[in-house]
């Protein structure tokens, strides 16, 4: 208790330090900021607002735990499973109920040493948007800065920890998803994930490192983190705006094609030379600007890969796509552990059954990105009356990889993006660095060129 004491007067002085420095010196975009954010609020009803850390815990311990994780990747397997019903299951957590403004307002005090009123010059009482574990509000720092707070529920982390316990459930519930996979493995990976979610301090530490790895590209964003107002269930980071999914599915095809190509590069540029994936391609983590500009929110869920974990990856793209070699791509297949070595299958099958996951990029030239095409690529996935199901397998590091990917396809194919993605993936794939293919690959050439890389971690 004393310990917890002590760290509610260290954070409360250094807000007032903040205050006292920054005085009540608006930035000139602030304002602006804030009150464009109001008008992107999610109708979220505060008759329905939850109240308590026991409401979280009645009304989100199904929805917002574990389980709901699993039935996401469960609604995939389902080929039955209509894109609407797909959709609904994967933006559960946009029909959430609020916090109450009070319950809100107790964790950010208790986090911060201040009540939020105090902890800011100006505090947006009802929140702007719903988050995975928690929901986000608007608010102004004393130094001028316009933020989005984003609030854990009370309680959510003893939730999610109790279902992580029921572990014969959580086997249950993956052998429906993945029947022939390493239940094991799936679940070990399953665990430290979300364990890394409810710690908002490391979601703040990735979401810096995106920051600065992206800071000055001409279409992708990510906001900065505002560490001195961040803490395990609250993180500050700056205020983003933008149109939502939704608005971005009525715009022109022109529009919607050059941001795809932003999220596309962003996926495989964060991969190829970050080193890292940001794992939740859910639709409510972007906001939209036209031209191509994307902000990319969220960073709960991010997978660091090693260059042992990367090699085999870029060996299997490498041999398959560019030195149209299969047994190399075979070999590095079971290098990364995807195939049993010696499987009694021949080669030609194996390429057969991998090829569709590889399909847009090994050939130059315009393709669409369709919803069929992104069905298949999950029927593919989870095809487990293929002779290839009884010798293929996920490996743990590879697991949110996978994830990554199919989500990928289901939003480019919402989008019916069209792109040269092989020319697009030969200006990121670090064996081949072509020339840049479009304008957004033009201005990323200058901006590599221009930047220092920060290094990857």
């Amino acid at each position: 208790m004393r310990a917890r004491t002590r760290l509610r007067i260290k954070r409360g002085l250094a807000t007032l330090r903040l205050a006292a420095r920054g005085g009540a010196r608006y930035a000139g975009s602030a304002p602006r900021l804030f009150a464009a954010a109001g008008e992107h609020r999610e109708r979220l009803r505060n008759d329905l607002a939850l109240r308590t850390a026991e409401d979280v815990t009645d009304t989100l311990g199904t929805m917002k735990g574990v389980l709901m994780k699993l039935g996401q990747m469960a609604s995939y397997v389902d080929d039955g499973l209509s894109p609407a019903a797909r959709r609904t299951l994967s933006r559960l957590q946009d029909s959430v109920p609020p916090m109450s403004p009070e319950l809100a307002a107790q964790v950010v005090t208790e986090e911060l040493g201040l009540p939020p009123e105090r902890a800011f010059a100006t505090w947006d009482p009802q929140p702007i948007a719903a988050a995975s574990i928690g929901q986000v509000h608007r608010a102004i720092t004393h130094d001028g800065r316009a933020v989005a707070v984003k609030v854990q529920y009370p309680g959510i982390a003893e939730t999610i920890e109790a279902d992580l316990g029921n572990v014969a459930l959580l086997r249950r519930m993956l052998r429906i998803v993945a029947p022939r996979q390493d239940v094991g493995a799936l679940l070990a990976e399953l665990r430290e994930r979300i364990t890394e979610e409810l710690d908002y301090r490391r979601e703040a530490i990735n979401q810096q490192l995106f920051a600065d790895y992206y800071r000055g590209h001409p279409t992708i964003h990510v906001p900065d983190i505002v560490p001195e107002l961040s803490t395990r269930r609250v993180v500050t980071s700056e205020l983003a705006d933008g149109a939502r999914f939704a608005e971005l599915a009525t715009w022109s095809q022109a529009e919607r094609d050059l941001a795809a190509e932003t999220i596309y590069r962003f996926v495989f540029r964060s991969l190829y030379e970050a080193h890292a994936f940001n794992g939740d391609p859910h639709p409510g983590n972007y906001l939209f600007g036209g031209g191509g500009r994307v902000t990319f929110l969220d960073f709960g869920l991010v997978k660091h890969f090693t260059p042992d974990e990367l090699g085999p990856l870029v060996s299997m793209v490498k041999h398959l796509c560019v030195e149209h070699d299969p047994e190399a791509f075979r070999r590095a297949m079971e290098q990364a552990g995807f195939l049993a070595p010696g499987a009694p299958l021949p080669t030609e099958q194996v390429v057969e059954h991998m090829a569709v996951f590889y399909d847009t990029v090994r050939e130059r030239g315009p393709r669409t990105m369709t919803g069929e095409y992104a069905s298949a690529v999950t029927r593919r996935f989870f095809d487990f009356r293929s002779p290839l199901a009884a010798y293929a397998a996920i490996p743990r590091s590879y697991v949110i990889l996978q994830r990554i990917n199919l989500g990928l396809f289901a939003l480019l194919g919402e989008l019916s993006a069209t792109a040269d993605w092989r020319g697009i993936a030969e200006e990121i794939w670090p064996f081949v660095q072509g020339p840049a293919c479009t304008p957004i690959g033009e201005a990323e050439a200058t901006w590599k060129a221009a930047r220092k890389v920060p290094v990857h971690h």
